[in-house]
């Protein structure tokens, strides 16, 4: 077990350094809300109560905000009632963690409605990925808060948990902070029939350096989430990137990319106004997930892409890393000073908590 001590904010030359939540307990309570997509098909809603069943035998008390089981072209509920339910989850004392239901792609037009005070006076660990990216980005490298790049609630459903969600649960319950690679990755996924499938690891894991170095081995302090949506929040007033990095400067920033859908052209033009923004400064590594599909109009293949911006960075870049849209997903504490370790396919993430 970790001791709470340490989650403590502290000073970084007269600065206020990153902010720990409190580790979740049995007993404690897990609120789950819809800020993109809500949870309306079948198979999937028979995932979202499986779910339930799952933690709850696990020790947890869990609620559902009113909207979770709603859908209207892409969103749970009005941007600003998506908002509300956010909020009355933090204030809430007995609510520990928050699961975000899905992902989605309009989480952003929820971004101004937020009254982030509420989120910093009442801080706990918030969970998801994909679309909420944005959220949990936001409240990392604006308000000094760790957050959580995992798994969102439904997956929690499957019949038979894979060792990444066990793993994502120890972590959260302070009993785990290193990660090693997994030995398979879900290629094609099982054909739905009763929503609970679990995964179909059907192929090798291997981590890729795509750089000049045989094996990686760097720390620094750990942001990132999904590109297609980093993209979307890229130079509005929820930007705070830039102030981040300086902040933390003298340590170092990994970054960690999970490319959903974006062709190699589109993952070009991404990356490139990050690099000419500054983003990449005082960074000592880049890992990149795997993804879904590989697709370019001119045959640039997803290395290639990636390698045509970043090479004149002369930054230690890996890819196929496990986390991400193509399961399984470890777990990636936004915030936290990350010690990173590649060689031979194989990786390793060790979380310091500072």
């Amino acid at each position: 077990m970790i001791s709470i001590e340490r989650l403590k904010n502290t000073n970084i030359k007269g600065g206020i350094s990153m902010f720990y939540p409190e580790f979740i307990k049995e007993k404690d309570t897990i609120g789950i809300t819809a800020l993109s997509n809500g949870v309306v098909n079948k198979l999937k809603i028979n995932r979202l109560e499986n779910a339930h069943r799952k933690l709850q035998k696990k020790g947890y008390h869990i609620i559902e905000t009113d909207d979770v089981r709603k859908d209207r072209y892409g969103k749970s509920a009005p941007s600003k009632v998506q908002a509300k339910e956010l909020e009355e989850l933090y204030l809430k004392k007995e609510v520990k963690l928050i699961l975000i239901a899905a992902g989605g792609d309009f989480l952003m037009e929820t971004l101004p409605y937020i009254d982030f005070s509420i989120l910093k006076e009442n801080p706990k660990w918030i969970q998801g990925y994909s679309d909420p990216t944005l959220l949990l980005f936001y409240i990392t490298t604006h308000l000094d808060i760790a957050t959580i790049y995992a798994s969102n609630a439904c997956t929690f459903g499957m019949e038979t948990w894979h060792e990444s969600l066990e793993d994502n649960f120890k972590i959260l319950e302070g009993k785990l902070l290193k990660q090693t690679s997994f030995e398979k990755y879900e290629q094609f996924p099982h054909k739905e029939e009763t929503g609970l499938e679990s995964y179909n690891l059907d192929k090798d894991v291997y981590w890729n350096i795509i750089t000049e170095e045989e094996k990686i081995k760097t720390q620094g302090r750990i942001i990132g989430g999904c590109l297609d949506s980093l993209s979307d929040i890229f130079g509005t007033r929820f930007d705070k990137t830039l102030s981040f990095i300086e902040k933390y400067k003298e340590e170092g920033i990994v970054w960690y990319f999970d490319v959903c859908e974006l062709t190699s052209e589109a993952l070009i033009r991404t990356l490139w106004k990050f690099r000419e923004a500054g983003w990449f400064q005082y960074t000592k590594c880049i890992l990149f997930s795997r993804i879904i599909k590989e697709e370019s109009f001119y045959g640039i293949s997803y290395s290639q892409a990636i390698k045509n911006i970043l090479e004149q960075l002369h930054i230690p870049v890996a890819i196929n890393c496990d986390f991400g849209h193509v399961s399984p997903r470890m777990t990636m504490i936004n915030g936290s000073i990350a010690n990173i370790k590649i060689q031979n396919g194989k990786g390793e993430i060790f979380f310091e908590l500072k």
